[in-house]
């Protein structure tokens, strides 16, 4: 899903500065250089995964008072539901008073019993093309300087 963000926003806005990061490789310093943030991530026993938890609270501190109102989406992989994880992001950027300008997309890839949860994952082309047209709104705005 990330890798096809980032493919709708690099073609929407070229190489604008759009750039994909693993949560454990994320700094403070990388999320106050950029203009807007789309949080990616799955949906692990109704929560953002250990990883994105880690990378916001890693980064909450010493970004507060920093980055407010920058624009901000998400898009989460669920195997059921994805709600968990999605309410657990919007509370933690409210602290940095981040602004939603899309919203959640949660692609319910339908994991339910133990061999489905451990297999590979696939997602299927029409939420693939719904993470593009995410990534090059994103990045389409911050160009027009709508958000």
């Amino acid at each position: 899903m990330a890798e096809a963000i980032l493919e709708g926003a690099v073609a929407e806005g070229g190489s604008g500065g759009a750039r994909m990061l693993a949560a454990a490789d994320a700094a403070p310093a990388d999320l106050e250089a950029a203009g807007g943030y789309l949080f990616v991530c799955p949906e692990n026993l109704g929560a953002a995964s250990g990883l994105m938890k880690e990378m916001l609270d890693r980064c909450y501190y010493p970004l507060l008072g920093r980055i407010e109102g920058r624009p901000y989406a998400t898009a989460i992989a669920a195997g059921s539901d994805g709600r968990g994880a999605q309410a657990q992001i919007d509370r933690i950027v409210t602290g940095w008073r981040l602004r939603r300008v899309a919203e959640p997309l949660i692609v319910n890839l339908g994991a339910q019993t133990p061999e489905a949860i451990l297999a590979p994952k696939r997602v299927p082309a029409p939420e693939l093309a719904a993470c593009r047209e995410l990534g090059a709104a994103l990045c389409e705005g911050l160009a027009m300087g709508i958000f």
